[in-house]
């Protein structure tokens, strides 16, 4: 229970508006601006996402560039995708995103979590990950995975998560 007290109890992130039902929702990180100005943002759980945006996201962290026809296929695909974003001069402005499959019964792996570099530090990949995390719970999902790269490893432990769980291991298929 320690693990989901963290996230329903972080004082660095406050939802504004929290309706799980509805696509958007405002959210508060204390002290994040842009410019001296404060940033109201917004999560969303729709899966219309502009992909040049999500390509442009993916490639400020250094993704490899894949295929945006594939990407779209992923999202589609996908069982809940939450993007973080918001509005300067109307235009909308991606800055996280991450997205999560599942058997829509028991398991969810969370994959490709992203925040823009400028706003890393902040708490916005915890307010990401307690979102994901919410609507997965939301839908009775108990088990949540993810795959993390080494440099981030610390970052999931600190919210959670943790590596081979009673030693159980991943395991890949790659075709030769």
């Amino acid at each position: 229970m320690t693990f989901w007290n963290f996230f329903f109890n972080n004082k660095k992130t406050k939802i504004i508006e929290n309706t799980i039902e509805n696509t958007d929702t405002k959210i508060f990180i204390e002290n994040l601006r842009e410019n001296k100005q404060k940033l109201i943002l917004y999560s969303s759980t729709n899966k219309d996402i502009n992909l040049h945006d999500l390509e442009k996201l993916c490639d400020s962290v250094g993704w490899v560039k894949r295929p945006i026809k594939k990407v779209k296929i992923a999202i589609d695909n996908s069982f809940l995708i939450i993007a973080i974003f918001y509005y300067k001069e109307n235009k909308k402005n991606l800055i996280g995103f991450a997205r999560a499959t599942s058997d829509e019964s028991f398991n969810a792996t969370i994959w490709d979590v992203v925040i823009h570099p400028q706003f890393q530090g902040k708490g916005l990949g915890k307010a990401l990950m307690q979102e994901t995390i919410k609507q997965l719970r939301y839908h009775d999902i108990s088990t949540i995975t993810l795959f993390a790269d080494p440099e981030v490893i610390q970052f999931y432990k600190g919210i959670g998560f943790v590596t081979d769980p009673d030693g159980v291991k991943g395991m890949f298929w790659y075709p030769i």
